[in-house]
């Protein structure tokens, strides 16, 4: 049996966000972190090493988070503390051309299938700003597609349908309701945003004919990560990328979430499809702010400086201690066999969990694949889009759960739209306290 550990007192949590009131918002600097997704309060965390991290009382946790997935190579890996060290020693940033930056744009280029060039950003939100505006410039038109349920930063045009709601309020297939992810965006911001439901190839064909001449992009995750995580049907995005093509429209992939995490060269590689822009954030950076876009020179060169360019500024853009740490990064991903063993531990983990849900009868699947997935409580035997999270996934049921894996040594957000993690640093020690807890919480929940 595993070695489960149960998580004891939580004082010096709540002392610490009963403070954070008084000087942040909500006491946290994003909403998932605070009580829009941890109740009674978050857990606020010291330290980490690998795979485990403690709280601020001294509370143990396999982490299976692991920063939204920024954290491919799990909690200060050796080499990357090194070469952070290392870098501070001679400045961390100078806002300046620097070897650092070219360093890394050469193993990106290497590893990214279609990736002639590449520009630096600092999150990525940013990036995906930044690729619609190369979509606009390049084509000379000005509407996008994006698709329900695909989430792409909080720029504000890309803020519709992002977040879950009741099936009465999402309208009919062929013509979604849009719903604002947010005040203070101003309505004529989604005028030339055409909104579509995603994974159904008929749907998709119909609106290109409706559409396709009037867009400069279509934007979409190649994996749906916002809801959880909701993999494409089998020949799904070999069509659109035809489709696209057919219409003379950018395809943007969107590989914030997925870029680096399932092949070297991200669900593009995995999955054969060339985009003609790519962005990628999160995993590239293990641990540090940044995004990137990428793409032919055709396009990217946009950018370069003339009266028609794209502007794209940023005093931040290739941090010379971010730049090394990519470099470091992509150096340790380019092991060959690095993402066998990504996709043997999560297939181990995604297996246990399922025979637990199987032995104790609980109405669950676990949906993915390698290095990252999710639990729905669902009598589907499957979640297909946006649609089908919003109808038959039992949100609050999963946020229970995952709140009595908290209590076991499992740390994992209880947000339902997110996804779990399998990075480097995971262990077969590490599945099987998973399990060992899920088996716990199951009984529990009963």
């Amino acid at each position: 049996m595993a070695q489960i550990s149960t998580t004891r007192s939580r004082t010096r949590s709540e002392q610490w966000f009963e403070r954070a009131q008084k000087s942040l918002v909500e006491g946290v600097n994003s909403p998932s972190r605070g009580t829009a997704v941890y109740l009674p309060g978050p857990l606020f965390l010291e330290r980490g090493s690998g795979s485990h991290v403690w709280d601020a009382d001294g509370n143990e946790y396999v982490d299976f988070m692991m920063s939204f997935g920024a954290l491919i190579h799990g909690h200060a890996h050796p080499k990357l503390v090194a070469v952070v060290a290392d870098a501070m020693t001679g400045g961390s940033h100078f806002a300046a051309a620097t070897s650092a930056e070219v360093e890394a744009a050469e193993r990106f280029c290497s590893m990214v299938p279609s990736a002639e060039v590449v520009r630096f950003t600092n999150t990525g939100s940013e990036a995906t700003m930044l690729a619609l505006r190369l979509a606009r410039a390049h084509t000379g038109r000005t509407k996008f597609l994006k698709f329900e349920g695909h989430y792409h930063g909080w720029y504000d045009p890309f803020l519709l349908n992002a977040h879950g709601h009741s099936p009465q309020q999402l309208g009919p297939l062929e013509n979604p309701a849009r719903i604002p992810d947010s005040e203070g965006v101003t309505p004529a911001t989604f005028d030339e945003v055409v909104l579509a439901s995603w994974n159904d190839i008929a749907v998709l064909e119909r609106v290109m004919q409706k559409h396709g001449r009037d867009l400069a992009a279509v934007i979409a995750e190649p994996i749906m990560a916002n809801m959880g995580c909701i993999p494409p049907r089998e020949g799904y995005l070999q069509r659109l990328r035809a489709l696209t093509q057919d219409y003379g429209v950018l395809l943007i992939l969107d590989e914030v979430v997925t870029g680096f995490r399932y092949a070297p060269g991200g669900c593009q590689e995995y999955y054969g499809i060339q985009p003609d822009i790519s962005t990628f954030g999160k995993a590239l950076g293990a641990g540090f702010p940044v995004g990137a876009v990428a793409g032919p020179r055709s396009i990217l060169e946009r950018m370069r400086w003339s009266e028609n360019m794209v502007l794209h500024y940023g005093t931040f853009n290739g941090h010379r201690l971010t730049m090394k740490v990519v470099a470091a990064n992509l150096d340790l991903l380019s092991s060959n066999d690095t993402y066998c063993k990504l996709h043997a531990v999560g297939d181990a983990v995604i297996h246990g969990l399922r025979e637990v849900f199987r032995r104790r009868k609980v109405k669950a699947i676990v949906q993915g694949f390698g290095p990252m997935f999710q639990i729905y409580f669902t009598e589907r035997d499957a979640i297909h889009d946006y649609r089908d999270y919003c109808t038959y996934v039992d949100t609050a049921r999963c946020s229970r759960f995952v709140h009595r894996l908290l209590e076991r040594g499992i740390y994992m957000t209880p947000s339902n739209g997110l996804h779990w993690i399998i990075s480097t640093a995971h262990t077969e020690a590490d599945v099987a306290a998973l399990v060992e807890a899920a088996d716990q919480a199951c009984a529990e929940q009963a």
